[in-house]
């Protein structure tokens, strides 16, 4: 078996897979560790290799001194018998939008440590402003702030600028406007307020390339729905109970929606507690073809929303935390918290979870649920009817009632309904 090394180098890699080419390889097993292995995996796709590209917790060795010798022969073995699994990677296209979004992530993060900067300023110098105003990026804080950083101090003149929106009123907002100026503070705050602008300078750019990107992903055609039985009626549609969901902030300056919707082929938003950011993060990281998860099952377990139990002699000996998180996962959790108070048939079930265990446990749960039901609507093509929490509720007492009554007749006993 001919081992050789090779250099870290675009000619180096370029090399390698002419030289793997030429003994006759098909497949080449690569460990996902940091960002090394990508550069790896373009050479060796435009050489026409298949890439096995394999999570580093599936390929142990025995604990000793290893090398990268060592390594490569236990990959090559490992991957002979077939006991390695392939990543999910996506298209070349889904990569590109992953990319724009993931670096989006960053500035929205970035922006948001430079408003707790300027808060921190402005509690430094006791200007109370956050006890008026909620959001020091809206359209009344952004004004009072570029107002301090130009050298205005007075508080009556400072709340002089506040949006007739604004539910203080301006007598309240110039008592919280009264501080102890320093230089050294305002000094912070202006390189605070700089940042936020350099900040949302690059989301706007950002946002033009992420159109480009996502102008350029082909819009997904849905076979029709198939034809309903002879007979039977088509599912009536629910009265969402739902509220209206506001345009979020973070949200791009283009129309993503549409542009999910076309890329899609279906509308996730319908979804209680699923906003077009969550969507956009399940299509920056999947896309939209979810042919490489049989089922909902494989779905859930790749998100690592699955339980995961140690079985041995078919009992469960212990519950093993799913080791790290997925950026879908997160986003899914986010969403089922935001379920608590919603009047759905969602939110009642995340109610009745939350009722019966743990609260991160009932989060997970219900992460688990929407990632499946994300998956119907995007394999199946069908549009989401909410039936609400009556409905829920409704059937949650039928299957009550059934299990009383399978208690009963195994006790020889038989419940009578009350007059």
């Amino acid at each position: 078996v001919p081992i050789r090394e090779f250099g870290a180098w675009t000619a180096a890699l370029q090399e390698m897979a002419s030289w793997l080419t030429a003994h006759g390889i098909r497949t080449v097993a690569l460990q996902s560790t940091g960002v090394y292995w990508i550069a790896l995996q373009d050479v060796l796709e435009q050489a026409g290799l298949e890439v096995y590209l394999v999570n580093a917790r599936g390929t142990k060795n025995l604990p000793g001194r290893k090398s990268d010798v060592q390594e490569c022969e236990w990959l090559r073995k490992l991957h002979t018998y077939g006991l390695l699994r392939n990543s999910f990677h996506p298209p070349e296209a889904i990569r590109a939008v992953r990319t724009l979004w993931r670096q989006r992530d960053r500035w929205v993060q970035e922006a948001a440590r430079a408003i707790q900067h300027m808060q921190k300023a402005l509690t430094t110098m006791n200007v109370q402003l956050a006890n008026t105003i909620s959001d020091l990026s809206g359209v009344t804080g952004q004004a009072i702030l570029r107002a301090i950083v130009a050298g205005t101090r007075d508080p009556a003149a400072l709340a002089s600028l506040r949006d007739p929106r604004l539910a203080a009123s301006e007598a309240e907002l110039a008592a919280s406007l009264q501080g102890t100026w320093r230089e050294d503070v305002l000094f912070t705050l202006r390189q605070a307020l700089e940042a936020y602008d350099f900040y949302q300078g690059q989301l706007a750019a950002c946002d033009q390339e992420l159109a480009k990107a996502m102008a350029a992903v082909p819009s997904r055609a849905l076979p029709p729905p198939p034809a309903l039985p002879p007979g039977a009626a088509p599912l009536p549609a629910g009265k969402s109970a739902r509220r209206a969901k506001r345009r979020s902030k973070n949200q791009p300056a283009f129309d993503l929606a549409a542009e999910l919707h076309r890329a899609m082929g279906v509308d996730l938003t319908q979804i209680d507690s699923i906003d077009v950011l969550t969507t956009q993060v399940v299509f920056s990281e999947i896309g939209p073809d979810f042919s490489a998860f049989p089922d909902e099952n494989h779905f859930a377990s790749w998100l690592t929303l699955a339980p995961k139990h140690d079985i041995s002699g078919g009992k469960v000996i212990r519950h093993i935390p799913a080791a790290g998180r997925h950026r879908v996962a997160n986003a899914l959790r986010m969403a089922a918290q935001s379920l608590s108070r919603s009047n759905s048939y969602l939110g009642a079930r995340y109610r009745r979870l939350r009722a019966r265990l743990d609260g991160p446990v009932a989060v997970k749960a219900m992460a688990r649920y929407l990632a499946c039901l994300i998956y119907r609507l995007v394999t199946k093509g069908q549009a989401y009817v909410d039936r609400g929490a009556a409905h829920y509720e409704q059937k949650r007492q039928e299957r009550e009632r059934r299990a009383l009554e399978r208690r009963a007749s195994t006790l020889g006993l038989k419940l009578v309904p009350a007059a």
